[in-house]
């Protein structure tokens, strides 16, 4: 049995876990969550906490139980507490406001970027150099983070860029002569 998928994901008060054949659906006071199950995974309900076990012995369905245990465990994180991505601007006139659900950033273009948020996704600017990406869905705010970090990735001359406020730049020594 995987080792992550021993161990019960406990449901936090106000958290609402309804299993079917072939999802689960996990409801908290920031959202309502589904995730598709396969066959391999059984899923239980016991007192408050989700166990989870391979439904036979294949090393796919052990892969699975672990994966399928961590995702869900995600899951009620996500509707309870919530998950947040933090990116800060480096660089002279690097700029970001929020314009509805949008984020307008300006990286240094002839013009401005306007990032659409998906349903689900909120984003604020503590600062023009700062925006806090938050949302239920922990996978959805970090491939919104990764898509507004691609328009301008760190350069490893000068460290211009937009990067995630605990990545570290490593900046590279110019050439000599």
């Amino acid at each position: 049995m995987s080792r992550i998928a021993k161990y019960p994901v406990d449901l936090p008060k106000g958290v609402e876990a309804d299993i079917k054949q072939d999802q689960i659906t996990v409801k908290g006071p920031l959202g309502s969550l589904t995730q598709a199950l396969t066959g391999d995974v059984t899923v239980a309900l016991d007192n408050g906490k989700l166990t989870f076990a391979a439904a036979n012995e294949t090393r796919h369905a052990n892969a699975m139980s672990g994966t399928v245990r961590a995702l869900v465990a995600n899951m009620v994180n996500g509707v309870s507490k919530g998950f947040e991505r933090k990116l800060n601007l480096v660089g002279v006139g690097y700029r970001a406001s929020i314009q509805g659900d949008a984020v307008k950033l300006q990286l240094g273009f002839s013009h401005d970027v306007l990032h659409q948020l998906p349903a689900g996704i909120k984003a604020e600017c503590p600062t023009q150099t700062e925006i806090v990406i938050k949302g239920s869905n922990k996978q959805v705010v970090g491939q919104v983070a990764a898509e507004i970090r691609a328009y301008r990735e760190p350069e490893p001359y000068k460290g211009k860029g937009v990067r995630y406020s605990d990545e570290r730049v490593v900046i590279k020594e110019t050439k000599k002569k």
